[in-house]
């Protein structure tokens, strides 16, 4: 990369992580209060897993987004590069990424087991469930995220500013093997693992949907919508996949380059501000496409519930939004479903009444 294309990259990084940061942290909030107070006709259960991970996405903006990566192309010496803060903004920083990721995982298999398991929904409806749920979830991220804080430490370098050498402290990994296998093991739990349970969750989830849609007559799915139940179980069949293509699309990337700098070229002589090397530039566009996870939820939400968009505007004009029609579809603790009770047929074994539970997944993101 040449010295203007150089700059124009910069600028572009320079602008685009304020710029999430300015639209990430308000939309996290909006959301936190659409679901939290207004509820947005979601049931309990997805009411406090998408209001917790609306405030750990949230925090990530905050520590990984706004105090790193913003203030590092803005300011010479952002007051992270000293210690003890050098060390806290890690632990915090991982803390944030390791909820983030994990209450996704734990949402979803949450639904999956629910949709296979007529027990399980009374009681994982149950409201202190999933509160605990999220508080053990953010709790252990933490907990795991301690080690973290001793890989980085701040190191002396050289740098020419105004013509002038100068030497100012850096947060730079430390030359240490712990460290290298650390970030092994962050990648892997925070990226590599949650990628590979939310892919089979899905895929689960889609195949029970497909189940539920065979198991009814055409006049019975009637009797249920005034639209089929294919056309539904397709719809979120195919929510479903685009969840998980974005989540990995956006996800994998950074798994791999992060892997590379940190264990190939994790030497205190390796500069990673030289964009000479692809290396730092393919790092770079892997983390810019991974932040956009910890934004892109609200916009998912406008795109999946009518509800929440009718919320949204209720609130950006002013009013409160009419509430739901009585003898609308209920909700379940899918989050944004529509359950049906029907009487047992004939052919079918017993077992009581029979229930279909058509659900959208939102996300990310995860």
């Amino acid at each position: 990369m040449d010295s203007t294309s150089t700059a124009i990259f910069i600028t572009v990084q320079k602008l685009y992580y304020p710029l999430l940061c300015i639209l990430g942290i308000p939309a996290n909030l909006v959301t936190f209060y659409l679901i939290l107070v207004r509820r947005c006709g979601m049931s309990d259960s997805a009411v406090v897993y998408l209001s917790c991970l609306a405030v750990v996405d949230s925090l990530y903006l905050v520590w990984v987004i706004l105090l790193d990566l913003t203030l590092h192309f803005w300011l010479l010496q952002p007051f992270w590069h000293s210690s003890p803060w050098c060390e806290v903004l890690t632990f915090l920083q991982h803390g944030a990424l390791y909820s983030s990721s994990w209450v996704v995982v734990v949402f979803t298999v949450e639904r999956y087991v629910v949709l296979s398991s007529t027990a399980a929904v009374r009681h994982l409806s149950r409201p202190r469930v999933p509160r605990i749920t999220c508080v053990a979830v953010v709790m252990l991220s933490h907990l795991a995220s301690v080690p973290m804080a001793w890989i980085n430490a701040p190191t002396p370098v050289n740098f020419t500013v105004d013509g002038a050498n100068v030497t100012l402290p850096r947060c730079r990994y430390r030359d240490e093997a712990y460290s290298t296998a650390l970030v092994w093991v962050t990648s892997i739990l925070s990226v590599g693992v949650p990628v590979v349970l939310l892919i089979i969750f899905n895929y689960l989830i889609g195949y029970h949907l497909s189940r539920a849609g065979r198991l009814f007559s055409r006049e019975e799915q009637r009797v249920m919508s005034g639209r089929t139940t294919r056309s539904l179980v397709r719809r979120s069949i195919l929510l479903l996949g685009t969840v998980s293509v974005a989540f990995v699309a956006l996800s994998l990337p950074r798994f791999v380059t992060y892997c590379i700098l940190r264990t190939v070229y994790n030497s205190p002589a390796f500069d990673r501000n030289d964009y000479g090397l692809p290396i730092n530039v393919a790092g770079d566009l892997a983390n810019m496409l991974h932040n956009l996870n910890s934004t892109t939820n609200f916009l998912l939400y406008c795109m999946v519930s009518r509800r929440f968009r009718r919320e949204l505007v209720a609130l950006l004009s002013c009013r409160r939004a009419p509430g739901e029609p009585s003898s609308g579809p209920t909700n379940t603790s899918l989050g944004w479903g529509r359950a049906y009770t029907l009487p047992q047929p004939k052919d079918r074994p017993p077992g009581g009444p029979w229930v279909v539970v058509l659900t959208n997944l939102q996300h990310k993101q995860d």
